[in-house]
């Protein structure tokens, strides 16, 4: 028995300006265009194995070592698409094996919680479509295979791509326009930090597509959100990341999550995914920017409650010390920092700040934060020879 395998990773990205709607549900073509920043693959990565044979006699897959159904009409799409451009070399080169025709195991892991806000589906989509793009050696790009993943989950045509990327949200009906471009690589501006405060580890009271539509169905702010506030947005943001503005970068990115957030409690019934833990930690980022009489940290929150840090390496001094203070027995420190940048942290604070911060500090903040991530924006999708399927038996290791 040949078994065929093919490994890549993928990364997370957060969006600054969101895609929320869509024109087109089973497409998954949005009613606005977004971007994102790509995430260092350390802590927020998705690893997929994609194996075929001949001998396999139905598609598998295994999510985080447990099996999963493979039934769902988006993950059908995607795989069918694929396999179609696999069947398109095959019929221009008789040599190749007709792996179009065989049957997939796919086996992939996380290595942070699933479907908790943290972007997912993004990675894992990528990662499947980049890893089977990789098996049956297909020479479309990123932006061309970004159109299969999206028909998986929207933002995962984002994860193609390293840096700030670009959903573009395209025209077309059929969505041959609708995909992800690079709006600058990871060289471009490598000093963007990102630290996110877990604020919940469970699966969200409405998943994120039922909430688009209902957005979608019963928000008035909605409407004017996708005909007017984004698209200017959009070429501002743009124009920030091409100068590397982060005073703009970080008020656009506040503000567009506010208003996502807004349409949500717009909507009928309203949708709630920022919790009181969220809105504390927003009043903390305007009253440290306020303390420094600068732009130092800005806040944005996808379809969950945890909350996403953007700050520039530069002011990592600055703004840590709070986070320090805040969350200093939260779990996620570790071989981050060490004992001593800490202790400047701290120090830091004890003489320079805390006597002169006049906004209340809430003691308690830390009890709704579970773990911190620290990382920075990263490349796109890496092949890697880790495998999780036994290239003997085409089963999961």
């Amino acid at each position: 028995m040949t078994v065929y395998t093919a490994s890549t990773t993928a990364p997370v990205n957060i969006a600054t300006l969101k895609y929320w709607g869509k024109r087109d549900t089973k497409l998954n073509l949005p009613t606005n265009s977004s971007i994102s920043v790509t995430l260092a693959q350390e802590d927020l990565r998705t690893l997929t194995t994609a194996a075929t044979s001949r001998t396999f006699e139905k598609d598998q897959l295994w999510l985080n070592g447990q099996p999963e159904s493979l039934e769902s009409a988006r993950t059908q799409q995607c795989l069918q698409d694929l396999r179609a451009l696999r069947a398109q070399l095959e019929a221009h080169d008789a040599s190749l094996p007709p792996m179009s025709q065989w049957r997939l195991h796919i086996a992939s892991e996380n290595n942070f919680p699933t479907a908790a806000g943290l972007a997912s589906s993004a990675a894992g989509f990528a990662a499947l479509v980049m890893a089977i793009a990789k098996l049956y050696q297909l020479p479309q790009s990123p932006s061309q295979l970004s159109k299969i993943a999206r028909k998986g989950s929207g933002s995962a045509c984002r994860s193609l791509f390293g840096g700030y990327v670009a959903w573009e949200m395209g025209s077309e009906a059929d969505g041959s326009d609708s995909e992800a471009v690079e709006v600058a690589p990871l060289e471009h501006w490598p000093q963007m930090r990102a630290a996110i405060l877990v604020v919940s580890a469970e699966k969200k009271d409405t998943p994120s597509t039922s909430g688009m539509q209902q957005t979608v169905a019963t928000s008035d702010l909605f409407q004017e959100r996708v005909r007017s506030v984004v698209p200017a947005r959009f070429e501002e943001m743009k124009t920030a990341i091409a100068n590397r503005d982060f005073p703009l970068f970080a008020k656009l990115t506040m503000q567009d999550s506010n208003s996502f957030h807004a349409t949500c409690l717009d909507s009928y019934p309203p949708i709630f995914y920022m919790n009181d833990t969220s809105r504390k930690v927003v009043r903390l980022c305007h009253a440290i920017n306020d303390f420094y009489n600068d732009t130092v940290v800005a806040y944005t929150f996808d379809a969950g409650p945890n909350a996403v840090l953007y700050y520039l390496q530069e002011n990592e001094s600055k703004l840590l010390p709070f986070i320090n203070h805040l969350f200093d027995q939260t779990e996620g420190w570790e071989g981050r920092f060490s004992k001593g940048a800490r202790a400047e942290f701290d120090q830091q604070f004890t003489e320079h700040i805390q006597n002169k911060f006049t906004a209340v500090l809430d003691a308690n903040l830390h009890r709704g934060v579970s773990r911190l991530i620290f990382t920075k924006v990263g490349p796109g999708p890496q092949d890697t020879t880790e495998s999780l399927i036994d290239a003997t038996t085409g089963v999961p290791v």
